[in-house]
């Protein structure tokens, strides 16, 4: 935040404490984060995965399946975006330092994002190759792919498992639990049409369940690629309403008015706040200024507000505009 010398305080109203390990240190000591509790489950979910699309690839080659072959890039896909996740919230856990004053925890949204638009890219590759064998279908072994995607169902079910509890707290949690969620469903999908094919000789109903299966993808994948995007931009986390937050502190006792008020996700798990009260009777004093930043964290999760305290109500704030940023 830009600093401004009015004849005010300005007090930076809890330590730097995110919750990165230091239950109940600070303000956000409370706060659970996905890389200390869920670093097995992201290795777990890459090996297990990471092995599936090998033998997917061997066997949807070998019986001509393109559903199959979907199915892997798709994983493959998810394997990447496991692992992004994984390296972001392994490099969130870094201190701050000189050059990254935050630490490297933004690095969260920054997988997000990226493991949207991969989802994408392979959402069009699948959506190409599926029209492809839809004008010209292969011959389709049935029965292998009734087995290898039988298989995927059950390891996709295990991985999302491993992410369910925490699908509320972190969007690489989330994007996790739903792409193996939804992995599980269309290896349900898979078997079904090998079924069919089986029974009746169908085969272009292998390249139409691929081409379900991008649609799926893309349907599960919007929301991700809407807040990731909007988190890379500094946009107010979603289920947070600037309104309630400018409300809140304007009844804060003492408090004559608000600007500048700024909220903006840390990372994929944590929310940040600056703002500037006008307070004509003076400094409420570092205890105070310790409960408000207490009462944000618990009413809004926010973890790491500033508060700028302005006491000279007839002194123009540069920032008080609205426009002014």
């Amino acid at each position: 935040m830009t600093d401004h010398t009015h004849d005010h305080d300005h007090d930076h109203d809890h330590e730097h404490h995110h919750g990165h390990g230091h239950s109940g240190a600070g303000v956000g000591g409370a706060h659970v984060h996905a890389p200390k509790n869920f670093g097995p489950a992201f290795a777990i979910g890459v090996s297990l995965n990471l092995a599936f699309v090998v033998v997917e690839v061997i066997y949807g080659l070998l019986a001509h399946s393109m559903a199959l072959l979907a199915d892997a890039g798709h994983n493959l896909g998810d394997v990447f975006g496991l692992a992004m996740a994984w390296v972001a919230a392994t490099l969130a856990l870094r201190p701050p330092s000189r050059t990254y004053t935050y630490g490297l925890r933004r690095g969260t949204i920054v997988a997000a994002l990226g493991n949207a638009v991969l989802l994408l890219v392979s959402v069009g590759a699948i959506a190409v190759e599926g029209v492809r064998r839809l004008l010209d279908p292969a011959p389709v072994a049935g029965t292998t792919v009734m087995v290898v995607a039988g298989i995927g169902i059950v390891l996709n079910g295990v991985t999302a498992w491993l992410f369910f509890s925490g699908r509320g707290q972190d969007v690489n949690l989330r994007a996790a639990f739903l792409h193996m969620f939804y992995d599980a469903l269309i290896s349900a999908g898979v078997v079904a049409a090998a079924g069919v094919i089986v029974l009746t000789g169908w085969t272009r109903l292998d390249a139409l369940v691929s081409l379900a299966i991008a649609g799926v993808i893309l349907v599960g994948t919007w929301s991700l690629l809407r807040d990731s995007l909007g988190m890379s931009l500094d946009a107010v986390p979603r289920g947070l309403k600037v309104e309630e937050v400018s409300a809140y502190l304007e009844a804060w006792p003492g408090v004559a008015a608000i600007h500048d008020l700024h909220i903006w996700p840390m990372s994929t798990t944590e929310t940040a706040l600056t703002c500037h009260c006008v307070m004509p009777a003076g400094h409420p004093g570092d205890a105070a200024l310790a409960q408000l930043a207490h009462d944000l964290h618990e009413r809004f999760r926010i973890e790491h507000a500033t508060i700028q305290v302005e006491v000279d109500e007839h002194v123009a704030c540069a920032l008080e505009p609205d426009h002014v940023v």
